[in-house]
C-alpha cells in the first residue's frame, strides 16, 4: 500500500469505534525511510563522536562546555542547512574548549492549537503531509552530519525517534512533556543524552523525577523499525540530565536556583548532578 494512501479498517464495528476520525493514512515504516536516507560513514562518526564527548562533558570527565545553539524550529531545510554551514565554521574554531551542537528541532509542543512542526506540517499550511516531513526531517540531519555539525533534537511524539533518533547527538524532553510516563519511559531506551526540562511553571522536581524514571530499566509498548507494534525492554539511560529552563516567575539559571535544584538531584540519588541551563 503507499504510504499516502487511505485505508478503511475492516475489523472495527463503526458504531462502537472511530466515531471522531474523518481518516485514517498509512505512514512509511522507519525501516523503509532509512533505507531510502541511509546513514552515511562521515554522519555516523559526527554522532559517535558528539555523544561521547557528550557524556563526558555531563559527567565532568571533559573541561570543554557544550552549546546547544540553533533556532527555536526548523522551517526551512535550506535555511537550516546555510545556518549549519556557518555554525560548523565556529564549532571547528572553538573544538578544543567547546563542544556545538545544532539545535534541529522539527515537533513544535503547544499549548493550545497552532503549527506543529516540519515533520507534522512540512508546508505549513495545513495540509500536513507527515510522510513528507519525515523524509525532509531526516535528509536534513544527514546532511547536517554530513558536515561533521553534530544535531540536538527535542522528542514529542514518541514514534519519530525511530526515523531520526540514530542521526541525533543530543535529545531534549520538553517542559509540557518531562511528566509524560511515555516520555520518561521512551528517554530511558535513546541512545544519546537526554535532557528533562523543568515544568512550565517552574517546577524542578518533575524533570528530578524523569531523570530517576528514564534512568531506570523499563518496559513499554512502541513499534518496531518495520512499524509493527512491539514491547520494548529498555536497560535505562545513564546519561540524563535537567534542563533549567525558566519558569512563569522568569530564569532559574541563578545561584540560588542552580543550587536547590543540585540539592534536590543529589536527594534523589541520580546517576550525576549536570545540567544544561536555557539562556
Amino acid at each position: 500500500m503507499h504510504a499516502g494512501s487511505h485505508f478503511q479498517e475492516h475489523f472495527s464495528d463503526q458504531d462502537l469505534d472511530n466515531q471522531r476520525i474523518e481518516k485514517i493514512q498509512a505512514v512509511i515504516q522507519p525501516q523503509l525511510l532509512m533505507e531510502e536516507v541511509p546513514v552515511t560513514a562521515a554522519a555516523k562518526h559526527t554522532v559517535l563522536s558528539a555523544r561521547a564527548e557528550m557524556s563526558r562533558v555531563l559527567r565532568g570527565d571533559s573541561n570543554k562546555i557544550a552549546l546547544i545553539v540553533g533556532p527555536c524550529s526548523i522551517h526551512d531545510p535550506e535555511g537550516a542547512i546555510e545556518y549549519a554551514r556557518k555554525l560548523r565554521d565556529e564549532a571547528e574554531r572553538c573544538k578544543e574548549d567547546v563542544l556545538i551542537l545544532m539545535r534541529v528541532y522539527f515537533e513544535k509542543p503547544r499549548t493550545a492549537v497552532g503549527w506543529k512542526g516540519l515533520i507534522n506540517d512540512p508546508d505549513l499550511d495545513e495540509t500536513f503531509q507527515i510522510n513528507k516531513g519525515l523524509r525532509l526531517a531526516r535528509r536534513l540531519l544527514v546532511d547536517i552530519n554530513n558536515m561533521g555539525l553534530p544535531v540536538a533534537c527535542e522528542f514529542l511524539d514518541t514514534l519519530v525517534p525511530q526515523y531520526i533518533a540514530d542521526l541525533v547527538a543530543w535529545g531534549a524532553i520538553g517542559a509540557r512533556t518531562t511528566e509524560s510516563q511515555l516520555h520518561r519511559e521512551l528517554s530511558s531506551g535513546l541512545s544519546m543524552p537526554v535532557g528533562f526540562k523543568n515544568g512550565t511553571d517552574g517546577n524542578v522536581q518533575i524533570a528530578v523525577d524523569a531523570c530517576r524514571a528514564a534512568s531506570a530499566k523499563q518496559r513499554f509498548l512502541s513499534i518496531t523499525k518495520q512499524g509493527i507494534p512491539a514491547i520494548v525492554h529498555s536497560m535505562g539511560n545513564p546519561d540524563v540530565h535537567v534542563i533549567l529552563r525558566g519558569g512563569q516567575g522568569g530564569p532559574n539559571f541563578d545561584e540560588k536556583s542552580v543550587t536547590a535544584a543540585v540539592e534536590r538531584l543529589v536527594k534523589a540519588k541520580v546517576n550525576f548532578v549536570s545540567f544544561f541551563l536555557a539562556l
